[in-house]
């Protein structure tokens, strides 16, 4: 099992041996990170959305991993940087493309700018812990670049093969950091992550996601840095595969993942959902080019150690 570092208390910052663990481990469970009370507001918040977005003129976009479709590319998805948009689970539809579940028991996940247009989630974005974190991180000027909230809906809730979230955002040289929280508990039966501990270290950034000149979106090799800078890197034996840990977790419980990590998460074929808020930080000192999926909008990617909620 994934280690923990219990808390009674809301903590302020990330002790020596937090900090340790994370670079050694490239994840962190911190229990107790938000409080009941905060992860009521959010889950009555994220119901209300549920609830209340329209299909009337939705365009019924799913979110895909890449396991039974392409990777989602259409413009509804290209452009929600900047708004709240709401994407389809892929077994939530018939084989004749109908809903079979109910709209909020429908939806993948919910993004990607909920920290600037949710003051629930603006306000559980930008804390002093999360500004500490990053500080005893490194991060000179780290930037919040999207936010979502992902359902993994009871019954239907979708595999999420290995992967690493720098793939997703790069920079060069690679920098991004997974601030994970749950709002409901996380168990195996109801699709945790798994982690490859140590993987950072191992696993280099090989491709990108990225917009495609034709339209859509792909994958591209990575012509820059793989690795983050100074981090000391290793290399699996040639017989060895990476082992994976599951990383259960009560609602109120922060996980940070770093960028290389490999972690995934198995589908939800249970009675309960598995609600979480993600949010993902880069170095605004590197280089983020036009490349990627996620383009930043007229103030640009929100600065977290500026911002006050």
């Amino acid at each position: 099992m994934s280690p923990t570092f219990e808390s009674s208390t809301i903590p302020t910052k990330l002790t020596a041996e937090q900090l340790a663990s994370y670079k050694k481990n490239g994840y962190l469970l911190i229990p107790n990170a938000l409080s009941p009370t905060t992860v009521s507001a959010l889950l009555s918040e994220t119901n209300h959305m549920l609830s209340s977005f329209s299909l009337t003129d939705h365009p019924m976009t799913k979110f895909s991993t890449g396991e039974k479709d392409s990777h989602v590319g259409d413009d509804y998805f290209l452009t929600s940087g900047d708004k709240i948009r709401f994407f389809f689970e892929e077994d939530a539809f018939s084989s004749t493309g109908e809903l079979t579940k109910p709209k909020h028991r429908a939806i993948n996940k919910i993004g990607h700018y909920l920290h600037e247009l949710s003051p629930q989630f603006r306000k559980a974005t930008f804390t002093p812990l999360h500004r500490e974190i990053a500080k005893a991180m490194g991060f000179r000027n780290p930037r919040v670049l999207q936010s979502m909230i992902i359902c993994k809906q009871p019954e239907i809730g979708g595999r999420v093969p290995p992967h690493q979230d720098s793939t997703f955002l790069y920079t060069n040289p690679p920098s991004a950091v997974g601030f994970w929280i749950a709002l409901e508990d996380a168990t195996v039966d109801n699709g945790c992550l798994s982690f490859a501990k140590g993987s950072h270290r191992r696993a280099p950034l090989n491709s990108r996601f990225v917009r495609k000149e034709g339209g859509g979106t792909g994958f591209d090799d990575v012509e820059g840095a793989k690795f983050p800078e100074n981090l000391e890197t290793e290399k699996l034996e040639n017989d060895e595969q990476e082992e994976y840990e599951l990383g259960e977790v009560e609602a109120g419980t922060l996980v940070l993942i770093h960028g290389n990590l490999l972690h995934k998460s198995e589908r939800n074929l249970s009675g309960k959902s598995r609600f979480i808020y993600t949010f993902h930080v880069i170095e605004g000192e590197n280089d983020y080019d036009g490349r990627n999926w996620l383009q930043p909008h007229g103030k640009g990617f929100t600065r977290l150690y500026e911002y006050t909620s």
